[in-house]
């Protein structure tokens, strides 16, 4: 890759490989391109694979919006074994007989799931108790109380059946959810009602919205590209925010604008109204935010 990536901005729809921590693959990606200014916005557990949202340069200033997206998943329960981190990496703490449940029982089951939900999160996750990582409390064999975290499930489906597995009898789900949602929570909670106890044995992301899978890139394919071809799998940053306002700035307000002044505009010319945000656009490209406010354009953020 070229060593002049300093100016690199835009959105990453990255595939993450299993085996790497959401931060390893982060890292990655910013030697790919060659920057220092990146994040991602929403934790995958090295067991998991798929999407992940990488935000370089100004793209950064979306991150905390993307954060709150709805996120959906297809996963795999294995029941009858329990594990500690509630998933295929963990230590097996119990098993359990697996009873004849009928594919019609299950899904009763998982019907009580669907909705606004209070869940319990895992003790190996990264929320913090008294300023301490959970997962770390964990590791030293300590257990806390935590408490239930309001969730909301707009569909659970199952899309494959494996009851009669020997090895690893269980199901595979489609999950569409809120932020927050830990599915290996949801699983043991499955497994809980179930009456056999279950853990989760495969994840993978297939959207976190407005995003898909579909527009995703692994980072093997990255590695093989050149800069040219990398930079050209870089979604522009309003591409994160389609449910905003567009305002395309001629030269005058442009350099009101990349001075941080306010500008005025016809909010009914452009379609927006008092108090919204919006892409701020300039030669058809996002050079910032504002806001509405009495018939100006307020800067909130500008990019060089």
């Amino acid at each position: 890759m070229s060593s002049k990536q300093h100016a690199v901005s835009g959105l990453l729809i990255l595939d993450k490989p299993q085996g790497l921590t959401s931060n390893q693959a982060l890292g990655r990606v910013k030697r790919i391109f060659g920057v220092k200014k990146a994040g991602h916005t929403g934790t995958l557990d090295p067991m998991a694979t798929g999407l992940l949202v990488i935000c370089l340069g100004h793209a950064t200033r979306v991150a905390a919006h993307l954060m709150d997206a709805d996120k959906a998943y297809r996963a795999r329960a294995h029941l009858g074994v329990v594990t500690d981190t509630e998933d295929a990496l963990g230590q097996v703490v119990e098993r359990h007989v697996v009873p004849a449940l009928s594919q019609s029982q299950i899904e009763a089951v998982l019907e009580r799931f669907i909705g606004k939900i209070d869940q319990v999160p895992p003790m190996y996750s990264a929320l913090k108790h008294q300023g301490k990582r959970l997962y770390t409390l964990a590791r030293l064999g300590k257990e806390v109380d935590r408490p239930a975290r309001r969730v909301t499930i707009q569909s659970l489906t199952v899309t494959d059946w494996h009851l009669d597995e020997p090895d690893q009898p269980g199901f595979e789900i489609a999950v569409a959810c809120s932020k927050g949602t830990y599915i290996r929570s949801l699983v043991r909670d499955i497994g809980q009602s179930l009456g056999c106890g279950a853990h989760l044995s495969a994840l993978r992301r297939t959207d976190a919205l407005p995003f898909s899978i579909d527009q995703a890139v692994s980072l093997d394919a990255l590695e093989e590209m050149s800069s040219a071809e990398a930079q050209r799998t870089l979604l522009p940053i309003e591409c994160a925010l389609p449910d905003w306002g567009r305002i395309s700035l001629d030269p005058l307000q442009q350099a009101d604008f990349s001075h941080g002044r306010a500008f005025a505009i016809d909010p009914a010319a452009c379609e927006v109204s008092e108090g919204q945000w919006v892409c701020v656009m300039a030669q058809g490209v996002c050079i910032g935010f504002g806001q509405i406010s009495a018939k100006t354009v307020q800067p909130k953020a500008v990019f060089s």
